[in-house]
């Protein structure tokens, strides 16, 4: 399950247990569990996008009832939601499969599950290579590989600092993201925003595949402006002599290298998303 859909389960279920007796205790109670989800989590992109969605939900309901009875509608009213929201990953699947043309070649970043998904559906009527970076330093592209080939798709693996060595054999790239902010780049697994540059220069198409409920409030200019950061060591007293390696888990791609993005609520330029964000 998608970390934006786990967060707001966990809204829900603290919503349910609570004992507030009004809507300003109820509301105070979702905002500090909100604040503790995202403040806790390694990937704080997407639970910011899962628990901004749900408090921008609770407030558009009408409070206009008693507190009790409030409580109710909102919780079957949430529930409802996210039984749908399971099946976002394969519209936004769909959405993206027709856009795989036969004996294309396929370059992918990390491992995505709706990046998997709309793979193995252009499976069932295309063929197609897929080339996957490792994805250092968490290697998850050798799953994404294994996965692949267990599903008869030709896929090889190769080192993030091959990507500029064969960015002319492929003819899209394809990533999935931990969440799409509002002017519609993307904050992703390390290494997408260095992939999106070589493949802007190269004129190769950059696309995105992420379900809506990854959208999230923000926006930034610049890696910076994340909300998270990675320490940098520069001296043996910063590090003790040991030569300590900066991992930043993600990285931001600004919306002029992305060409689409394929979403559940269809393909979107990035300037599409801030309109979505209204609706959401």
């Amino acid at each position: 399950m998608a970390l934006p859909v786990v967060a707001i389960k966990v809204l829900i279920e603290t919503l349910r247990q609570s004992k507030g007796t009004t809507f300003q205790e109820l509301m105070t109670m979702l905002v500090e569990q909100s604040n503790i989800l995202k403040s806790q989590s390694t990937n704080g992109i997407s639970m910011i996008a899962g628990c901004d969605l749900f408090l921008r939900f609770v407030n558009r309901q009408n409070s206009g009832v008693p507190v009790d009875e409030w409580k109710e509608r909102v919780i079957e009213t949430a529930d409802q939601l996210v039984d749908r929201y399971q099946q976002h990953r394969a519209q936004a699947a769909n959405h993206g499969v027709k856009f795989v043309k036969e004996n294309c070649c396929i370059l992918v970043h990390s491992y995505s599950r709706v990046v998997l998904m709309m793979l193995k559906l252009a499976a069932k009527t295309k063929r197609f290579k897929v080339i996957v970076t490792e994805s250092y330093p968490s290697g998850a592209g050798k799953k994404a590989v294994q996965e692949l080939r267990n599903e008869n798709i030709m896929a090889c693996l190769i080192q993030d600092s091959a990507v500029g060595y064969i960015i002319q054999k492929v003819d899209m790239v394809l990533v999935g993201a931990e969440g799409v902010v509002q002017n519609g780049g993307i904050v992703n697994q390390i290494g997408t925003y260095q992939i999106a540059v070589v493949a802007k220069a190269a004129n190769i198409p950059f696309y995105t595949l992420a379900e809506s409920y990854k959208f999230v409030q923000l926006f930034p200019l610049n890696q910076d402006d994340l909300p998270f950061s990675a320490d940098m060591f520069f001296s043996n007293e910063e590090d003790n002599g040991e030569c300590k390696i900066s991992n930043p888990l993600l990285d931001y791609t600004p919306p002029e290298f992305i060409t689409l993005l394929f979403t559940d609520v269809g393909v979107l330029t990035p300037s599409g998303v801030a309109e979505q964000l209204v609706l959401l």
